[in-house]
């Protein structure tokens, strides 16, 4: 296999830093390995390992280097080809077995197969197989799959073990000396009852190389340096969140108790918490310091290498926010910095820097981002768990940093506050930094601004109007993603009905671009060849004349004239392996990657990154998304985006905005979320990207905010995207179909496109003749003025023109 030039230097650069993305969770000094040898290679994930969720985010790489075929092109002899064989016979029988159970519960909810089977995984299946291959050293590589349009769920095979899973990791562990446990999973997985295992290693969904990444760890060609950005722990130690999954209704309760806040509000351990991991060397953090210049805080910490092995290190600054009005976190996280590669016994003094205003806490009752008087304690270390105090700044005076305007609605409920306060009590010889109340206070936000309408715009008829905010729809295949005529397998595109505005190809991601491989172009456009991946997965699930359809079960006939063209994308790891990464310059290297192919194949939006908030180790879609901490998330979105978006014509849609933190009727539900919560956790992480990195669009989230639609919300795309966060790009909907949004059981209402439009949503995707129709029902019912479809369709033409170059 001949690989094009531009997809080795892609997989050259993730190849060098894809053992940054993992976690090395324990370790006994048996790994690295020496040389290869032989190894008994058990589990799910040594042939069937994945290398990223399902879904829209589904890249169709060139191809996939799996576990085994990793080890053994490393020069590994794997002693389990009989076990392995026995495992795809018994695995393939339990799938016959899940799908005859899909048809059936399918019916009985009287519900369209292909939109209930969407995402649903099967359990691991629990079997009989002896572990009777001999080795000198074993692996035991677990496997866990999700994705979009169903949640995970706290069962055995799923986010818990099952008992084949823990009879047989213990059974290794005890019977070999040297024996890793790897998982190959894209979330948490509840490992509380297997303590005793010496040598654990969270590999994630890496993309295309992700079998080499773990022969190249094995070995210690490459050093496991990731941190975690989302606490595991026992299941029923999280939060209880009891309608989690709920069809209509989900009830955030833990309001901003979130993750690695809610541990540590009530001091309970995880078992492995949030910014934690190993490496194959070991470091030490000293000589934290804190300085204050106006607004700014900057740390400083020497870390050094005090192992026999190079590495790298992460050092992390939390604070610790005074209690007054408002109750606080134990901690925040403020700011993290990885260092180079250190050589054993090498140091390096790492500086971070962040401004206080960043950790204000929002006051519903003012409408207000406050700092509340009182000490701030400033901790450095390398996980959450694991900081020393460097200062103490002092706030004479509570300061209001902005004066906003409450936005979001209300839920039915008052968030959960912890029983007692966890004692931030420093000693009295820490450093004191004094903070300057002037230097923090700031302006109200200026509402409701002017938009120009451009000249061209302004003479369009309504109908024309009409077009420029619905998409470009092109039939049926547009419900799984390919629904562009100019690049085969691209997700969509905005309208080419109105002379003079060009139109612009969006791709999905956030796993890389996905694309079709191969095409073939006529007069119409450009046209997959071959099956549609993003169904692959529930294919035998449809009759045979649907799979013929949906170009599932056999190739489309190809005119005797057609010339195929080919279209290869790199998979670069999930969202959540990227933040474990806690390096920004990767992330940005990863952006350049996906730049570089949609400039080589036509594209001109790239549908992600997705950045909710890991609220649940339940959601889904977690793969996609980067961590529970929203400014990790931000960060990563960022860098992402700076690297897209250094290529011309290329931009990023950051999404899903927001509150999309569960995938369970995803079309229906209403996330009930307060005011505080929805500012200090869900929307957080968009304002930094939006600050940092300007993404050239933001799609809206399907589900409902307290009672309305996230994209008919003009609170949130008018007052707190454009106005609060200073966003000048096009907002678009996510892919809304109305035979997927019509439920009997949802009590909410659909969203409709005339109240997006109307609320400043700029494009209403894909689009067809019924939301372009209801567009101009709005205008005639007043529900939409002429006015509000001109701005929206100048940002659309402004848009256009910038990324096409037209």
């Amino acid at each position: 296999m001949e690989l094009f030039d531009y997809e080795k230097q892609h997989l050259e650069t993730l190849r060098q830093s894809l053992a940054e993305c993992t976690v090395l969770l324990k370790s006994n000094g048996d790994f690295p390995l020496e040389a290869p040898c032989s190894i008994a290679a058990y589990g799910s994930g040594v042939r069937r390992t994945i290398k990223g969720g399902t879904g829209s985010g589904e890249v169709n790489s060139r191809y996939f280097v799996n576990v085994e075929q990793g080890l053994t092109d490393a020069g590994f002899t794997i002693t389990t080809g009989k076990w392995l064989d026995a495992y795809e016979q018994t695995y393939g029988e339990a799938k016959k077995a899940f799908h005859a159970r899909i048809k059936a519960e399918a019916k009985a909810h009287k519900t369209n197969v292909i939109f209930y089977a969407m995402g649903k995984v099967m359990p691991e299946p629990e079997y009989q197989l002896p572990l009777d291959a001999e080795g000198d050293v074993a692996i035991y590589v677990l496997s866990r799959i999700s994705g979009e349009g169903n949640d995970r769920d706290p069962v055995p095979g799923d986010i818990k073990l099952s008992e084949t899973e823990k009879r047989d990791i213990l059974a290794l562990n005890a019977k070999y000396g040297k024996f890793m446990l790897v998982i190959n999973a894209g979330g948490a997985v509840d490992l509380s009852e297997i303590g005793e295992v010496k040598n654990i290693l969270v590999l994630s969904q890496l993309g295309v190389e992700t079998g080499a990444a773990l022969a190249d760890i094995l070995l210690g060609k490459q050093n496991p340096s990731g941190k975690l950005a989302t606490t595991w722990a026992k299941w029923e130690d999280y939060f209880p969140m009891e309608d989690f999954g709920d069809h209509n209704d989900t009830r955030y309760r833990e309001g901003i108790y979130v993750g690695y806040r809610y541990f540590d509000a009530v001091g309970k351990k995880a078992l492995y918490p949030f910014g934690y991991g190993l490496s194959y060397t070991t470091f030490s953090v000293t000589g934290a310091a804190a300085a204050v210049e106006g607004e700014k805080v900057t740390v400083t910490a020497t870390v050094t290498n005090t192992g026999s092995r190079a590495g790298k290190e992460v050092v992390q600054v939390y604070v610790s926010c005074p209690e007054g009005k408002l109750d606080k976190p134990y901690q925040d996280l403020a700011g993290f910095a990885k260092t180079a590669a250190l050589a054993p016994g090498a140091s390096e003094t790492v500086e971070i820097s962040f401004s206080m205003k960043e950790l204000a806490s929002y006051d519903e009752e003012t409408a207000a981002w406050i700092l509340e008087k009182g000490n701030y304690v400033i901790r450095v270390g390398n996980s959450s768990v694991d900081t020393v105090v460097a200062a103490m700044a002092v706030l004479e005076d509570t300061v209001t940093v902005q004066q906003v305007r409450n936005t979001c609605g209300k839920p039915d409920f008052t968030d959960w506050k912890p029983e007692t306060e966890v004692s931030t009590a420093v000693d009295s010889t820490v450093p004191v930094l004094v903070l300057d109340k002037t230097a923090l206070a700031g302006e109200a936000v200026c509402y409701d601004p002017e938009y120009p309408v451009d000249e061209m715009v302004a003479g369009l008829t309504d109908e024309q109007l009409a077009y420029v905010n619905v998409g470009e729809f092109s039939g049926s295949t547009s419900i799984i993603g390919q629904a562009s005529k100019a690049v085969a397998g691209a997700a969509g595109e905005s309208t080419s009905m109105v002379p003079g505005i060009p139109a612009m190809v969006m791709a999905d991601g956030p796993a890389g671009v996905r694309l079709s491989q191969s095409f073939y172009r006529d007069e119409e456009g450009a046209h997959a060849v071959g099956p549609n991946a993003l169904l692959d997965g529930i294919a035998e699930l449809l009759p045979a004349p649907v799979r013929w359809f949906m170009n599932l079960g056999s190739k489309k006939k190809l005119p005797k004239n057609a010339v195929i063209q080919y279209q290869y994308a790199t998979a670069i790891p999930i969202g959540t392996a990227l933040a474990q990464t806690w390096n920004v310059d990767f992330a940005r290297e990863c952006g350049d990657i996906v730049g570089d192919e949609m400039e080589r194949f036509g594209v001109h939006l790239w549908l992600a990154p997705a950045l909710n908030i890991h609220r649940s180790i339940r959601c889904g879609r977690n793969f996609e998304y980067f961590s529970e901490d929203p400014y990790v998330s931000g960060k990563m979105a960022a860098a992402l985006t700076l690297g897209v978006q250094a290529h011309p014509g290329c931009g990023t849609t950051i999404k899903h905005y927001a509150a999309n933190n569960q995938e369970t009727n995803r079309y229906g539900n209403n996330s009930q979320v307060s005011e505080r919560a929805m500012r200090e956790i869900y929307l957080k992480g968009f304002g930094i990207c939006v600050r940092d990195s300007q993404p050239k669009a933001v799609m809206t989230s399907y589900n409902l905010l307290n009672g309305t639609h996230t994209a008919e919300r003009r609170d949130l795309s008018e007052d707190v995207l454009r106005c609060e966060f200073g966003f000048k790009g096009i907002i678009m909907t996510d892919w809304v179909i109305s035979a997927m949004t019509s439920s009997k059981q949802n009590i909410h209402p659909a969203v409709q496109p005339k109240l997006v439009a109307a609320a400043g949503g700029d494009v209403f995707m894909p689009g067809g003749k019924a939301d372009h129709k209801d567009i101009l029902n709005g205008l005639a019912d007043g529900s939409l003025t002429r006015k509000q479809l001109q701005i929206n369709a100048t940002r659309m033409y402004y848009m256009a023109k910038e990324l096409t170059g037209k």
